[in-house]
């Protein structure tokens, strides 16, 4: 299924996307989402994970802002999208960065997610190298992480994605880059957060390497079209979701920023 086509199914489709999140990417996350136009679920407590997951096409999972009963939901969502057949996407946020973190991540991981996004720093940790991160921002380049992210890939049976400035997206055998965004993308808190919610509801409707080859793209081709219009972070934002909503199947006909390797 191409990029066009999986846009297309996926306005039909509108698929119902839980996302445990965090707090600072819960709106961002939920408005892109519907932008994009599938249907976002912002359910976390452990009291209604596992009655809520079998009827969602998709789950994500960020770790952001961690606490002790969110990690319990977490590990109660994921285990019950893998006995009910639902694709889950990982989004390890800034997992490296204290040892309560690297063990929820560590955790997590070996539940089996479907997806695992991160920058390139978050996933060459996630490999066993040091990254030069700091906090939720990558010190490292995509291009460095590229072989090791492969390994994980094949390692883990997962797709693997690694944003940046131009992203990398492998199941261990097939890979694809994705060029386009804007630069200010970064500036804007929890644009990624939001991308990871993205790539769970185009997995609610595709298979899982081309499901996030598809939001990658959806993702650049609007911040293209913001950034020719946005006079700064702020005014981005609105535009972005704007452009989300705006954007037709055959204006990612050609695929023109997914480059096959």
């Amino acid at each position: 299924m191409k990029t066009d086509q999986m846009l297309a199914e996926l306005r039909a489709q509108s698929p119902l996307v839980q996302c445990i999140t965090n707090y600072v990417a819960m709106n961002i996350a939920a408005n892109v989402v519907l932008a994009a136009g599938a249907s976002p679920a912002m359910v976390h407590s452990d009291s209604e994970v596992a009655d809520f997951v079998p009827i969602c096409g998709a789950l994500t999972i960020n770790i952001g802002t961690l606490s002790p009963t969110w990690v319990s939901s977490m590990q109660l969502a994921a285990d019950t999208a893998v006995a009910s057949g639902k694709p889950w996407v990982l989004d390890p946020v800034a997992h490296f960065a204290t040892p309560f973190r690297r063990e929820v991540a560590r955790d997590l991981v070996s539940r089996n997610p479907t997806i695992i996004r991160g920058n390139a720093s978050e996933i060459l940790a996630l490999t066993g190298g040091t990254s030069a991160g700091k906090g939720a921002d990558s010190g490292d380049s995509v291009a460095d992480v590229e072989s090791a992210a492969t390994v994980l890939a094949l390692t883990q049976g997962c797709v693997i994605a690694i944003t940046g400035e131009v992203d990398f997206v492998t199941d261990g055998t097939r890979t694809a880059r994705i060029t386009g965004g804007h630069a200010i993308m970064p500036k804007i808190t929890a644009m990624g957060c939001s991308l990871t919610a993205l790539i769970g509801a185009f997995a609610a409707i595709a298979p899982p390497l081309n499901a996030t080859v598809a939001a990658l793209a959806m993702f650049a081709e609007a911040g293209e079209r913001a950034g020719k219009t946005a006079q700064g972070s702020g005014s981005f934002q609105v535009a972005f979701l704007d452009a989300l909503m705006q954007i037709a199947p055959d204006d990612l006909a050609n695929d023109a920023h997914v480059q096959w390797l």
